[in-house]
């Protein structure tokens, strides 16, 4: 089971190229995995149906509890035919469908596909948590593929809408989980239903938390809105997510969960009513639209409502009808999905207000929505009548809840077959006063996945006895009735049968009175449930820019301010509650001289800060107290955070010169000393209150040794001997992967501020080359100046060899190059990168680690930019920096996911071997960790500097090129 789930995704990875080598063909190497999936569950039909289940299990996250389970039991059969069966005939179905000039064509299979794993591993699911994370990929992959045509708006927002509904419904779901399996003492779904944990107050609330979880899930009423939204995805994604898998996927949790919970508070009043006002108001819907594909999608809505009133009813006679009906559904409301883009196809237009005389046309086309659509009405002998006959029946021997569900749904069903009859005649029928609609022929290939699909409906109507002994197993898990009902076609002309006919009577009625239906329903509209959605968005996004607005004033002296008020407010709070400096030792002022001395030159530096005027000189001042930190660093022994702090001061003190380049040198903020007179308390008392704390702090530690000492053995246990790096990359690689995931994010978001005028970059006049170009292109820069003005100065020897130091050192202009520095950049770059190497592959014994040789490789490749601009840092790295940046976090994500195999996240390994050149080596996963650490930062690295300077390089220019026009506009 677990290889037929993850070939799935593997062969969705391999979507894109196989589209781009086979065109459409494509999908039919794609509908493998799905066919293979549905070959092995039909084999598997007469174990499950005999009571028997495959189960797959190995321990995951022990420590949580949680396990890779799966398994095939009686209702996950039928569920895995449908997600497995459709989802290879949709593949097929997309082969004739889409073109292979259709855009991102090899991206939609590749999700669709991935689509149909994560359905295949929700319904395998024996565990909770598993089950949640299938949930979610198929709420990310219904996204993607919904959103699939993103340059239209409609397709964009339907996405979103979904993805927001489905989403919240799932976090919602989650808690509920977390409080079930709290109750229960494990996660494992099956061992949960064979001793479910006592009716509670938590396991309720945990109930109802689930519950809206499968609600939002399968558009139940108040979630309804999203679905008919969602059908600006293309016709295979509807007729697969939302007619046989995902839709499905709220049903299957409640019937999976239903013979232990039916009973609890408040399931069955809370299933029954919102199903009820589901069925009729999806049904209400139908009726009044014209797209055909709207009228199947409120249709799907009604007929979702009807399958939650049967799994919530909680009953053994519903359990079957309701195992019954899911199948029908998927196999009547799949098909017609199908033959509406078939239609679209061949005419151009799914409304049926210009759709006429189809059935002559596409008399095959007609006849597989006619079987479809005569199920979806409940007509026999197709399967849909025994499958509604069941639940009448069911419903009519409940209890007085049953009976008013009962109501509901045989009006439900005679709006069913209104829209049903709307639907086929919308489609095909030859309408008086409109002529004909042409239509292109459609190819065998092209019907076949929706006729075997109503070829279904039709041969398991008199078959229905087939499906007994499956739902029946099902079933039995609730308390069998006296008489238990059976499946069949025909149980005579019962109490069943009248309602059936009732309902056919009605639904012919409400169709032949098609416009006073339609007036009626236009008074009695509510306003539309997305218009609410979307002033809900918009009321949010206000409040946001709202608030944004009062917090965020421009000032970044009011927002330290603000963040040290509040932290200095906790602190105090937590010093006067708890007290915590008794018993702490007195601190000492220094350890050693030297300590004193590099202290007190560092606070001196500090407040030299204080009243300097110029940007330049502050930067520096303050990049000399962050040397001075360090330099204490060195004199305390931490050499690790000594060579860190050097490396980041560095780094930062050359992206502030970057940056001061394009701004004034002198401060412009006026000193009011009021001003000046509230600040200085706030500072003090922040900068007191840090050394308080961490006084306390350290004063607080009581170790006798045993944990160094354990941490030393376990580190030395791989190899190693720098217990410092080894912490960062395995002990507290969580957070080092956080971290560098928070880097990575604030290198994108200061990234695109610079980039995010490149626009209006573009109507500009042209100035120098993207790099890349010939570096004898003699590009000139801002600086540079006319030749003409060089005319009275002395040549040199015109025939003396010239020696270029750099790639792109002749792209400077002559006034600002200097050959001193391109020659130290040339000496020392290579040097600087193999320093950056030994201390990547020397932390684990000695200091360094991946953050600090990022930083001096980046520090090698600011040294190129310094002295040979621009071009010659394109030279040096011409891969785009976010590549170095996305392996980085792919790798140590990788490894992190690696550590799975062993039952936990970040699981280190150490390999111990003898290499034929090298000798005897050892690898661990802390060095690949850290070689991830050291490819993000150094694409950091190089993306600011390719911001800041290369870019403002650019705009330089720019302006420089705007003010040589302008001059030479001028008239003489």
């Amino acid at each position: 089971m677990t290889a037929l789930v993850l070939c799935h995704f593997a062969l969705a990875l391999c979507a894109a190229p196989l589209v781009r080598w086979c065109g459409t063909r494509a999908f039919l190497v794609l509908a493998l995995p799905p066919l293979a999936a549905a070959v092995w569950a039909a084999g598997r039909w007469s174990t499950v149906a005999a009571g028997g289940a495959d189960t797959t299990a190995w321990t995951w996250l022990p420590d949580y509890r949680v396990d890779w389970a799966l398994r095939l039991d009686a209702l996950a059969e039928p569920m895995v035919l449908l997600a497995a069966g459709v989802g290879a005939l949709v593949l097929v179905y997309c082969a004739s469908y889409f073109d292979a000039r259709s855009p991102q064509l090899g991206r939609f299979a590749g999700s669709l596909l991935a689509f149909a794993g994560a359905m295949l591993g929700l319904v395998l699911a024996d565990d909770l948590v598993l089950l949640y994370i299938f949930w979610e990929l198929t709420t990310v992959f219904s996204y993607l593929l919904i959103g699939q045509t993103s340059d239209h708006k409609r397709n964009r927002r339907s996405a979103l809408q979904a993805l927001t509904v489905t989403t919240l419904g799932g976090l919602t779901m989650l808690v509920g989980f977390l409080l079930l399996g709290h109750e229960a003492g494990t996660f494992r779904i099956s061992a949960i239903l064979a001793d479910p944990p006592p009716a509670s107050g938590a396991l309720s609330a945990a109930v109802v938390l689930i519950l809206v979880g499968a609600l939002s899930k399968s558009a139940i009423w108040p979630f309804s809105l999203w679905l008919p939204n969602a059908m600006a995805a293309p016709t295979p994604v509807s007729a697969y997510l939302h007619a046989a898998a995902m839709v499905k996927a709220g049903v299957y949790l409640i019937a999976r969960l239903a013979p232990a919970f039916a009973e609890i508070t408040p399931w069955r009043p809370l299933l029954l009513v919102l199903g009820s006002a589901t069925m009729l108001l999806g049904g209400w819907r139908a009726l009044r639209l014209h797209d055909l594909k709207l009228v199947l999608a409120h249709g799907t809505v009604s007929q979702l409502g009807f399958l939650t009133v049967l799994t919530g009813a909680g009953r053994h006679d519903t359990g079957l009808a309701a195992g019954a009906m899911i199948l029908g559904h998927a196999l009547f409301k799949a098909p017609l999905f199908l033959v509406t883009g078939i239609v679209d196809h061949a005419t151009g237009t799914r409304d049926l207000r210009r759709l006429s005389g189809l059935g002559r046309r596409l008399p095959a086309v007609c006849a597989v929505a006619v079987v479809a659509g005569l199920s979806m009405a409940a007509v026999p002998p197709l399967l849909g009548f025994a499958a509604k006959e069941a639940a009448f029946q069911a419903l009519l021997d409940g209890d007085a809840a049953d009976r008013w569900a009962l109501a509901a749904t045989v009006a439900g069903s005679a709006l069913t077959t209104a829209y049903t009859l709307r639907y086929l005649w919308g489609a095909f029928a030859r309408k008086p006063g409109l002529p004909d609609t042409r239509a292109r022929t459609v190819r065998p290939a092209f019907l076949a996945p929706p006729a075997v699909l109503a070829l279904a409906c039709l041969v398991l109507g008199p078959g229905a006895g087939w499906l007994q002994g499956l739902f029946g197993t099902y079933a039995a898990q609730f308390p069998a009735p006296a008489h238990p009902y059976h499946l069949a076609l025909w149980h005579g002309a019962g109490s069943a049968f009248w309602l059936s006919c009732a309902a056919w009577a009605g639904g012919v009625l409400l169709f032949l009175a098609a416009a006073p239906v339609l007036r009626l329903g236009e008074r009695l509209a509510w306003r539309s449930a997305d218009r609410y959605f979307g002033r809900l968005l918009l009321g949010l996004e206000r409040a946001a820019l709202q608030c944004t607005g009062f917090v965020q004033r421009g000032s970044l002296s009011v927002y330290l301010v603000t963040t040290l008020s509040v932290v200095l407010a906790g602190q105090i709070a937590v010093l006067v509650v708890d007290a915590p400096w008794g018993g702490v030792p007195a601190p000492r002022a220094w350890d050693t001289p030297a300590q004193a001395g590099v202290g007190l030159m560092t606070c001196a530096v500090a407040l030299l800060c204080l009243g300097v005027r110029r940007r330049m000189k502050a930067v520096v001042l303050a990049g000399l107290t962050g040397y001075g930190t360090a330099l204490l660093f060195v004199l305390q022994g931490a050499p690790d955070l000594a060579l860190t702090q050097f490396c980041v001061e560095t780094v930062s003190m050359i992206v502030f010169v970057l940056v001061l380049r394009r701004m004034p040198v002198l401060f412009e903020e006026n000193f009011v000393p009021l001003r000046r007179l509230l600040r200085m308390p706030v500072a003090l008392a922040g900068g007191g209150a840090a050394a308080l704390v961490v006084w306390i702090m350290a004063g607080h530690r009581r170790g006798d040794g045993s944990a160094g000492a354990a941490m030393v053995e376990e580190v030395a246990h791989h190899g190693l001997k720098d217990v410092v790096a080894t912490i960062l990359v395995d002990l507290r690689a969580w957070d080092t992967m956080g971290e560098s995931a928070v880097l990575a994010v604030a290198a994108v978001g200061v990234t695109s501020l610079i980039y995010l005028h490149r626009r209006t970059d573009a109507a500009g006049p042209p100035v120098l080359p993207l790099p890349g170009d010939h570096p004898e292109a003699a590009l000139r820069t801002d600086g540079s100046v006319a030749s003409g003005a060089l005319a009275g100065l002395p040549s040199g020897d015109e025939g003396a060899p010239e020696r270029t130091w750099l790639a792109a050192g002749s792209t400077l202009a002559p006034e600002r190059r200097s050959i001193v520095l391109e020659v130290v950049a040339r000496l020392i770059y290579h040097p600087i990168l193999v320093l950056s190497v030994y201390l990547l592959m020397c932390a684990e014994n000695l200091p360094g680690g991946g953050f600090v040789a990022g930083l001096v490789a980046g520090v090698a490749f600011i040294t190129r930019y310094l002295a040979g601009g621009r071009h010659e840092l394109a030279d040096a790295a011409p891969f785009a920096p976010g590549l170095f940046t996305g392996l980085g976090l792919f790798l140590s994500t990788g490894v992190a996911l690696g550590g799975l195999a062993e039952g936990t996240v970040l699981h280190g390994w150490t390999w111990h071997g003898h290499l034929p050149v090298w000798g005897d080596a050892h690898l661990s996963t802390a060095v690949l960790f850290d070689c991830g650490v050291y490819l993000l930062v150094l694409g950091v690295v190089l993306d600011i500097v390719r911001a800041l300077g290369a870019r403002i390089d650019r705009h330089i220019e720019r302006a420089a090129a705007l003010r040589a026009q302008g001059r030479g506009a001028e008239p003489a």
